[in-house]
């Protein structure tokens, strides 16, 4: 398949570079202000997921606002401006920060980390639009991190950029078989405690892999904030299976991997977790993650990708299959302004934000750094996805035909 999936080489290369040289332009004026809140996990060990999305969506806008911000419907140039706050993975918080931007001027809202608060905080929305008996908040949010599926069936005004990580496993099992037919015999590793490591475990890595004729032997667990793994890396080592999968985060994962180097146990191959697709746990534990295979719906394989991941890390964020959703967020928004002749004056935040529910729900495609994202009818996304392995140096792309396309 095209490296560059269905961008033409000559766009991915003008957009990439325009995108770096931006941030030697002079901000353009504006007349009104787009404000976007953003809402994660900001404090305590989930902070890393708040911090990266805020930083990619301040990069974003950052670049958006010195290529001249954009364009309302009466032809003004607005610039965005963006506020996070931190719901600390809380699902009463969480709630009431939606609350918050919703009674102020924000005209859309993107996060956030934990899909144990995107549940209840999309519950809070008025579930069908425009019905006068449903008091629920009528702002657009848009999902970037909290990967549990079908969330955005709650709601109109609901909207997520997830990859789908059923495709996503199910294609890697396929590839593993293929590449390695001699790995028979699976055991596992999971956060128990965290919805993220928990389900994608349990309902999707386990059971694609039966599904695709691996015998799955059970599973080791520990706790999120666990940072004693000698027990279970034992468990682990005495079931002696071909391949060793990581359902969890980087915090824990490079806590067993360290204890792996320590008890001297090497499987054979070790896959892990999407969400530790991120230059954070090769900063942390690159030494001994290596090696580690897994699927991602990011990776700097192109230019508009690593001009997007430059960016983010001149506002201190990395960039990885979460945040460079709010990325791809910020810019989605951005069209739906522009389509939707948004006015952001502050007589017209409520219509502006029924504009923006309404071309976010009309999308069919939308852009993605690794190509055209597809968007259904339910608010969700179709993102092409790539299998990664980790080394030392960075994250190596092992499909030598590229981009994965779903």
């Amino acid at each position: 398949m095209n490296l560059i999936s269905s961008f033409s080489f000559r766009k991915t290369i003008a957009i990439g570079l325009a995108a770096a040289a931006l941030w030697l332009q002079p901000s353009a004026a504006a007349d009104r202000t787009i404000k976007i809140g953003g809402m994660g996990a900001k404090s305590g060990i989930l902070s890393p997921f708040g911090d990266n999305s805020e930083a990619a969506m301040r990069a974003a806008s950052s670049l958006i606002n010195r290529a001249g911000g954009v364009r309302l419907g009466d032809g003004t140039r607005a610039r965005i401006e963006i506020e996070y706050r931190d719901d600390r993975c809380d699902a009463e918080l969480g709630v009431e920060t939606l609350g918050s931007y919703a009674e102020g001027d924000w005209l859309a809202v993107v996060g956030t980390t934990c899909s144990s608060v995107l549940k209840p905080v999309f519950e809070s929305l008025q579930q069908r639009a425009g019905d006068a008996n449903d008091k629920g908040h009528k702002i657009p949010i848009f999902a970037d991190v909290a990967m549990r599926k079908g969330l955005a069936g709650l709601s109109d005004w609901a909207f997520r950029n997830i990859p789908d990580e059923i495709e996503m496993y199910d294609a890697l099992w396929v590839w593993m078989k293929k590449q390695n037919g001699e790995l028979k015999t699976i055991y596992g590793g999971v956060e128990e405690n965290f919805v993220h490591s928990n389900q994608t475990w349990y309902n999707i890595i386990k059971e694609r892999a039966a599904a695709n004729g691996f015998e799955v032997k059970g599973e080791a667990q520990w706790l999120v904030d666990d940072v004693d793994f000698v027990d279970r890396v034992k468990e682990l080592a005495s079931v002696n299976a071909d391949i060793v999968v990581i359902s969890a985060h980087p915090f824990t994962a490079c806590g067993v991997l360290k204890e792996m180097e320590r008890q001297n146990y090497n499987p054979p191959a070790i896959i892990g977790l999407t969400s530790l697709t991120t230059p954070q746990l090769l900063e942390t534990c690159g030494k001994q993650a290596s090696g580690m295979i897994v699927p991602t719906s990011f990776a700097p394989i192109n230019d508009i990708a690593r001009a997007a991941a430059a960016a983010t890390a001149q506002f201190a964020g990395y960039a990885d299959l979460h945040s460079m959703a709010a990325w791809e967020n910020i810019y989605a928004i951005k069209q739906v302004i522009e389509s939707e002749a948004v006015m952001a004056r502050a007589d017209t935040v409520q219509e502006d934000r029924e504009k923006i529910r309404r071309g976010l729900q009309k999308l069919t495609t939308m852009d993605g750094l690794l190509g055209p994202i597809a968007r259904n009818q339910t608010g969700e996304s179709t993102k092409d996805f790539v299998f990664v392995e980790a080394n030392t140096t960075g994250w190596k792309v092992l499909d030598d035909d590229g981009v994965i396309k779903k």
